[in-house]
C-alpha cells in the first residue's frame, strides 16, 4: 500500500516553479493523477503477464509497460 505524500512536502515540490499559480485542490488533484497512473501501470502490466502465460507480474513487465505509458504521456 502506498503511503500519502504529505500536503506541505507536495505543495512546496510544486511551489519550485515561481511563475505557476496553485489552486486550493491543487495537492489533491495530483495525488489522485498519480494514482490514475499507477492503476494504469498495473492494468497494463497484468495484461502484459497474461499475454507471456505468467501467472504473476513481475518487475520485467512492469519496465516494459511503463516505458510504454511514459512515452505516450508525454507525446
Amino acid at each position: 500500500m502506498l503511503k500519502r505524500v504529505p500536503k506541505a512536502t507536495l505543495k512546496s515540490l510544486m511551489k519550485m516553479k515561481a511563475n505557476i499559480r496553485i489552486g486550493t485542490a491543487a495537492d489533491a488533484m495530483v495525488e489522485l493523477n498519480l494514482l490514475l497512473f499507477l492503476h494504469s501501470i498495473a492494468e497494463e502490466a497484468r495484461t502484459k503477464a497474461f499475454e507471456e502465460k505468467s501467472a504473476t507480474i513481475k518487475a520485467h513487465h512492469v519496465k516494459a509497460v511503463s516505458k510504454k505509458l511514459l512515452k505516450q504521456a508525454r507525446g
